[in-house]
């Protein structure tokens, strides 16, 4: 199994977190929980599907993941190799027309987003490709391709900042307050850039906070508490609906 991560050109370093080349020879069925960012693969050797209620849907070879509010189960086919791309929280409305909000929940072939034969262009060099690093030039030219001259929206970019110093627990109304925004306009922007609602994106930094801290020794009434949950109760509801699990049995297995 390998998950090699690159990181981007100074050009694409504002929009893009780090590329990853993954591959395995096993078939393999795996979760992949909430993340802050949308992700785009290219699957240069075997296949990938979603699994959901005992059904399989396979995936194109080229896709994209909007932000979910809920764990993923994927199966990859034995001798995949994948490259993934993993954009910054604001980073994906500078190569689509479409808000991000638009994918939040689905997992799409890419040329619901982009141009089908610079799509399919982008897959044929892969393909062919000899080494990692090549692979990831080809995505990176990609990219820079579909780069639109477009501001960033700065106010946004404070506004995630916020949720991250704050680990996901500030209060939105406490958000506006500091950002000089009523709450409507504010939403609407949010959505449209980062890809959910501000109070959703809050709750999977939080969950991501708490991920990390389980494998602290800290207890669970103690991690519960630091975090600004209501009782263990919301606590326990918020996390089986990120990970399919309780906190208990998900730490056990860490």
């Amino acid at each position: 199994m390998k998950f090699d991560k690159h990181f981007p050109t100074e050009q694409l370093r504002p929009y893009i977190k780090y590329f990853v080349v993954s591959e395995n020879e096993l078939e393999n069925e795996y979760k992949v929980l909430p993340s802050s960012g949308l992700v785009i693969g290219f699957q240069y050797k075997g296949r990938l599907s979603t699994l959901k209620d005992n059904k399989e849907s396979k995936l194109t070879t080229a896709g994209i993941t909007g932000i979910t509010d809920s764990y993923k189960v994927f199966k990859n086919s034995a001798n995949i190799g994948t490259i993934l791309v993993y954009f910054t929280e604001t980073g994906f409305t500078h190569f689509a027309l479409h808000p991000a909000n638009y994918l939040f929940n689905l997992s799409l072939s890419l040329d619901y987003i982009f141009d089908k034969n610079s799509v399919i262009e982008v897959e044929e060099k892969i393909a062919i490709a000899n080494t990692d690093k090549q692979r990831i030039k080809i995505v990176e030219q990609f990219l820079v391709s579909q780069l639109k001259d477009i501001q960033t929206d700065k106010l946004i970019v404070e506004a995630v900042k916020l949720i991250y110093q704050s680990n996901g627990t500030i209060r939105i109304k406490e958000l506006n307050e500091k950002l000089f925004i009523s709450q409507s306009p504010f939403e609407k922007r949010f959505r449209k850039v980062v890809g959910t609602t501000a109070k959703k994106f809050a709750s999977i930094v939080r969950f991501n906070t708490v991920l990390n801290n389980l494998n602290e020794s800290k207890t669970l009434t103690e991690i519960c508490y630091e975090n600004n949950f209501f009782d263990q109760a919301h606590f326990i509801k918020d996390f089986k609906q990120f990970t399919g699990n309780t906190p208990e049995n998900f730490k056990r297995f860490l």
